[in-house]
């Protein structure tokens, strides 16, 4: 495994650094997410573990800046805060998991495993197309006929999940194990929340709707 670790706590840095070096995996540690984009501008990492509490950005923000800049590296992010209201800011910026500090070494190690599989087991192709909804996933940029949709990186990942089983019920369980990595239930309304937020890009500005609310089961996409 190849982390990238942001955390300003030089004790839990230093400890993160020092315990998955010695499971083998190759770390580079960050205290600033400054210096951590400088990095990520020119190296690739399988997972990125962010402290949520960073001297001159939150952790959030940083993420936001991350996903912005089109960088969609899985990511874990620590906090010693253990409001539901900040876990759920949190996932909604584009964490694919959080984990309350104090943490086992073992139980963050197996998360990441669990959140950096995902990429990995997608099959690309290069575009994915719908009615008059196309997906490009080299540039990651959708369009509705001429239109091009601003999507978050979460609004993004739900749409192709979407796209990629054409006509096929997604449970909220698919969903949230497909698209944040999940292997339990977060008891929020993540993926309502964020379902609605895509149907309002995609769908409510055009005369067709392509995404469909299956009652008690899940969504849809297809053709009309």
């Amino acid at each position: 495994m190849n982390v990238l670790i942001i955390e300003d706590d030089t004790e839990t840095g230093s400890y993160l650094q020092r315990g998955l070096r010695e499971a083998g995996w190759d770390v580079v540690w960050h205290d600033t997410p400054q210096a951590a984009m400088l990095t990520l501008s020119g190296r690739t990492f399988d997972a990125i573990v962010l402290d949520r509490m960073l001297p001159g950005m939150d952790g959030v923000d940083a993420l936001r800046l991350m996903r912005g800049a089109n960088i969609t590296t899985p990511v874990l992010m620590l906090t010693a805060r253990t409001r539901i209201a900040d876990r759920v800011e949190g996932l909604e910026a584009g964490a694919d998991d959080y984990l309350i500090k104090p943490f086992a070494l073992s139980e963050l190690m197996a998360r990441l495993k669990i959140i950096a599989r995902r990429p990995q087991q997608r099959v690309k192709t290069e575009t994915l197309a719908l009615h008059d909804l196309t997906m490009d996933r080299l540039q990651r940029v959708v369009h509705r006929g001429d239109v091009a949709l601003d999507l978050s990186p979460l609004e993004y990942r739900l749409l192709e999940c979407l796209m990629l089983h054409p006509g096929q019920v997604m449970t909220r369980t698919i969903l949230l194990e497909q698209v944040w990595g999940y292997r339990f239930d977060p008891k929020t309304s993540l993926v309502q929340t964020h379902m609605s937020r895509l149907r309002a890009k995609v769908d409510k500005p055009f005369d067709v709707e392509l995404i469909r609310t299956v009652r008690g089961a899940g969504y849809v996409i297809d053709a009309p």
